[in-house]
């Protein structure tokens, strides 16, 4: 068997015919939570093979705690009142990927379907593509991480208490061809990973801090693309743990450096003929009027999407002046100090950069918001404000575009926004923005390290 086969599952029989020609036992099967966390089992052939067929279930509670396993008090899906029952799922063929550390080992994406479905991350982007397909859009993106790696582990840091870790590497060397020459082998490692696990890297280096590199996954239709975005943040921190190192993708770990982003690169093509709906020669910035709609559709509903793009306490000590991320709902041609980056070319790469979203957020959600954004702004005709030139930081802008600045302001907003509920579903959004505020109440429940500096004896 070639060991580029399983990129060539589309179909329960064909899985199941790469089982067999392997002899494997077991399989791997995972899903995506909430939080954007791979939760997963081994699954026995014969087990697997049913469930190819009618699918199989597991429980409710995935989508019903939090990234610690601590359990929502405060949502109607499942909970104690229910008894976490089990929920459907089926497997996805066609997401059949190599596990190249573990023998002929395959790994199998699933999707919640019935109630649970209305909640699924995946699951919402699918829902939310096809929308894009009734206008008649197919919709093709590429995610782009930062992330820090540590000469640490799991162990070494809880001893430490997360506190004086020791990255990779020293000092401030962003596209450093010095520190990917001097670890050329563990940078090969991770370029091997993701080749043979189908979510390829078109482009890898250093970024500015010490051992945080940027890795660019190859474009990819939207669905394709979150699964690869999700498989990315997942198998990276399984590749350094398995070399004594950890990776991590919160939003910002130190105020010392920058915040770690998870920008997304979007484009339409109309889907009878596959040609770029954001491009025209003969307009500015060769911008169509189709890409014009989807930037103010984006624009528009960004502060009320916000918690989908900035999901934890940690994302918005990134959202501050002079640190890369954006602070208002700007746009700009070119502009890297605009939360959405026009970025002009050709039929071929003409599209549009979502910069504000960090690297915690879940792929699948910071994708869905993004795309039906756009897709609203496309079906409402909406106009954008004038493009930002210069320096977005120093500009005044419109209350408008001005973005929630805590986790619990920016639940609130989803809660409140009709846009959020016809994109996505009354189901997701009350469970999402109860998930928001229960995540900034934990938060509340502890005093910080800056508290007892500051109040301990003066106060």
């Amino acid at each position: 068997m070639s060991d580029h086969q399983a990129r060539t599952v589309r179909i329960a029989a064909q899985a199941r015919e790469l089982v067999e020609a392997r002899g494997l036992s077991h399989v791997k099967v995972g899903m995506f939570d909430i939080d954007g966390v791979m939760r997963g089992k081994y699954m026995q052939r014969d087990k697997f093979f049913a469930a190819l067929e009618k699918g199989f279930a597991f429980c409710d509670v995935v989508l019903g705690w939090d990234s610690k396993d601590e359990l929502y008090d405060n949502v109607a899906f499942t909970g104690w009142h229910t008894g976490y029952p089990d929920a459907p799922l089926r497997i996805i063929p066609e997401s059949c990927r190599e596990v190249p550390f573990e023998g002929d080992m395959l790994l199998f994406l699933a999707e919640f379907e019935g109630e649970a479905g209305q909640l699924c991350p995946r699951g919402l982007l699918r829902r939310v593509l096809a929308r894009a397909a009734a206008l008649g859009f197919d919709v093709f993106g590429s995610l782009e991480y930062e992330f820090f790696l540590f000469q640490e582990t799991p162990e070494s840091i809880r001893e430490k208490g997360f506190r004086q870790l020791k990255p990779l590497t020293p000092d401030m060397m962003g596209y450093s061809m010095l520190r990917s020459s001097v670890h050329g082998e563990l940078y090969h490692d991770l370029l091997a990973l993701a080749e043979a696990m189908d979510f390829p890297i078109e482009g890898l280096h250093t970024e500015t801090g010490p051992g945080v590199l940027e890795a660019a996954i190859g474009v990819d239709d939207a669905l394709a693309a979150g699964d690869k975005g999700a498989l990315f943040k997942t198998f990276t921190k399984v590749w350094a743990q398995r070399r004594g190192l950890m990776a991590t993708f919160m939003a910002k770990w130190s105020p010392d450096y920058p915040g770690q982003s998870g920008h997304i690169h979007l484009s339409l093509r109309h889907h009878d003929d596959g040609r770029s709906a954001f491009y025209d020669a003969d307009a500015p910035h060769g911008m169509s009027q189709i890409q014009r709609h989807f930037v103010a559709g984006q624009q528009r509903l960004m502060p009320e999407l916000l918690a989908m793009f900035a999901p934890t306490i940690n994302s918005y000590t990134r959202l501050i002046p002079g640190f890369w991320a954006p602070t208002d709902a700007t746009w700009g041609v070119e502009n890297r100090t605009c939360a959405l980056r026009v970025i002009p070319g050709s039929a071929h790469s003409q599209r549009v950069e979502y910069r504000l979203g960090s690297a915690d957020a879940n792929p699948y959600l910071a994708l869905a918001a993004a795309i039906g954004s756009g897709l609203y702004g496309i079906e409402q005709g909406l106009e954008p404000d004038a493009p930002v030139t210069g320096n977005a930081y120093e500009r005044e802008h419109p209350a408008s575009l001005a973005l929630p600045r805590t986790l619990w302001d920016a639940a609130s907003r989803l809660r409140g926004s009709d846009a959020a509920r016809e994109l996505f579903g009354d189901a997701f959004v009350e469970h999402f923005a109860a998930t928001r505020e229960w995540e900034e109440r934990q938060f509340r429940r502890h005093i910080t390290d800056w508290e007892l500096a500051r109040y301990f004896e003066i106060i």
